[in-house]
């Protein structure tokens, strides 16, 4: 692990939960944010790690895949699985996890973490990331952020609210802002990079995180996510917003890559 010194933290300290069965990991991640000025608690197993999570209410989860009794995926599975409690639905995690668990990385974005780190990873790297998700987490839309609609569509940034046809969506925060830039940009195509970095302000990270994201919002937003019609797969370049699924003229679109 690299061990140079940690960068500094926010102004306004963060409660982040460490859950990870490795008692050096642990020790190492949770030095490095408690000098970067966040509040750290440890748990070194999933039924643990849930039970602190639940209570204490953390402002960011780092979450380790591979755990004893209650794997990562579990307890992710677990506070997503109340959309009526936003503390647990809305929670931000950021998964710890082996460099060969591909399909569990995806998995785990599926079931709403907001970012992973592979594991043998740079402490400072991981700071980074955790501070970039708590940045956008906090910060609060302008004044002038008007409520947005399309069609059936409406979201209102201030109440950090989304429906489709009166319902109303359950989005992660990663969903949310994916959708709102969208609906901000109707008919632009964007590529997977330029959405990491002006959606979630990203400089690094997998863009596969990207195509995770537009497929879960896809599947709370269209009425067939296997035949997009609202956010289209612009092949070759990325994926571009068309108001009541109206796309204009182009090269070939659609499909759910």
């Amino acid at each position: 692990m690299n061990h140079s010194p940690a960068p500094a933290g926010p102004p306004q300290p963060a409660r982040v939960l460490v859950v990870d069965d490795d008692p050096t990991v642990g020790e190492v991640v949770a030095g490095y944010l408690t000098r970067a000025g966040h509040l750290v608690e440890r748990a070194e197993d999933g039924q643990r790690g849930l039970d602190l999570a639940e209570r204490h209410r953390p402002d960011l989860l780092v979450l380790d895949l591979m755990l004893p009794g209650l794997d990562g995926l579990e307890v992710l599975r677990r506070l997503r699985a109340r959309p009526d409690r936003a503390d647990r639905a809305d929670l931000p995690v950021v998964l710890l996890t082996a460099r060969g668990d591909e399909a569990d990385r995806v998995l785990g974005l599926e079931l709403g973490a907001d970012d992973y780190v592979t594991k043998p990873f740079s402490p400072r790297e991981l700071v980074l990331r955790v501070q970039s998700i708590l940045r956008r987490a906090r910060t609060a839309p302008a004044d002038g952020a008007a409520p947005l609609r399309s069609g059936d569509l409406a979201l209102d940034p201030r109440a950090r609210r989304a429906h489709r046809g009166g319902r109303e969506l359950t989005l992660t925060a990663r969903e949310f802002d994916l959708l709102a830039f969208l609906l901000r940009h109707p008919g632009t195509v964007f590529s997977r990079q330029e959405l990491m970095q002006r959606v979630w302000g990203w400089d690094f990270g997998d863009l596969s995180t990207v195509t995770v994201h537009v497929r879960r919002l896809r599947e709370k937003i269209e009425d067939d996510p296997g035949a997009p019609e609202l956010i289209s797969t612009v092949w070759g370049v990325g994926y571009r917003y068309d108001p009541a699924g109206a796309a204009p003229d182009g090269p070939a679109q659609g499909g759910a890559a």
